[in-house]
């Protein structure tokens, strides 16, 4: 078993499926997250490197500091190769101002663990404190997404009850 920020990783699963064990990241999350660090889906997590895992934990802790991934400007289906008497400083500017329209990176503003669950305890909290409906079924321990009450609510009253309340 591998322990990366305190989760343990089960050394027969596929990497970006071991990935998902962190709260906060789904499996798309997870790919992402693999072909950043350069991690082939088909890597077990026994079979990573020291390296990879370093890496692996250094981006988990901090994911904004990170170092960002170089963009190039790939083309369009409609792209039409300039003439090849064009001057060459022309070419470079072209692909400058190309590489820098604003991109954003969806694994930038990634939060795992305890920050995604303070995230989501804040949003039920705001919820309940501007008093909208979703808000009041919280505080009541019921049901939230249009669930039935007569016979199954059992699993959202004992969610509701136990951490979810602000």
């Amino acid at each position: 078993m591998v322990h990366v920020l305190g989760v343990q990783l089960p050394d027969y699963q596929y990497a970006r499926f071991a990935l998902t064990a962190f709260y906060g990241i789904g499996h798309k999350t997870a790919h992402r997250l693999c072909a950043r660090l350069q991690i082939h889906d088909k890597c077990k997590v026994r079979s990573l490197t020291p390296h990879q895992i370093t890496e692996l934990a250094a981006f988990l802790s901090s994911p904004s500091t990170s170092t960002p991934i170089p963009r190039f400007p790939l083309a369009t289906s409609s792209y039409k190769p300039p003439p090849a008497s064009t001057p060459l400083a022309v070419l470079k500017e072209e692909t400058k101002r190309l590489s820098q329209r604003a991109w954003a990176d969806p694994l930038r503003n990634v939060k795992i663990e305890s920050e995604a669950r303070r995230v989501v305890k804040d949003n039920i909290a705001h919820q309940r404190m501007i008093g909208s409906y979703v808000g009041k079924r919280h505080a009541m321990g019921l049901p939230v997404r249009g669930q039935n009450t007569q016979n199954n609510a059992r699993t959202a009253k004992k969610l509701n009850r136990v951490d979810r309340r602000g």
